[in-house]
């Protein structure tokens, strides 16, 4: 079975996560969890990273919006990708490895 357009973009986005070493998992939704939550969840330097991953022109759903909105809100990041922007994600995870969090100052004080 062929790889769908979406599925492509997942590969790609995971083959940067993979490359720059960066924690990330698929959430697992499928009636037990939480609907609308982005296709990878990412932590890059203890900064929550969540990306969704589009074809085309397609657009995320309500539930979609109203997740990453939260996140943002929560100040994570979080994105949306296709096939035209999915490269967006290496400066992106750059950026946040090289961010200062305050998880990590506080790890030298304990």
């Amino acid at each position: 079975m062929a790889a769908t357009p979406e599925k492509r973009v997942k590969d790609k986005v995971v083959a940067i996560l993979k490359s720059e070493t960066v924690y990330y998992f698929f959430p697992a939704t499928h009636g037990y969890g939480r609907s609308g939550v982005p296709d990878i969840i990412a932590c890059v330097n203890g900064h929550f990273l969540a990306i969704e991953c589009k074809a085309g022109k397609n657009k995320p759903t309500d539930l979609q919006v109203r997740e990453i909105e939260t996140i943002r809100r929560n100040n994570g990041v979080a994105v949306v990708v296709n096939e035209e922007n999915w490269e967006m994600v290496r400066p992106l995870v750059r950026r946040l490895k090289e961010a200062t969090t305050i998880l990590a100052s506080a790890e030298g004080e304990a």
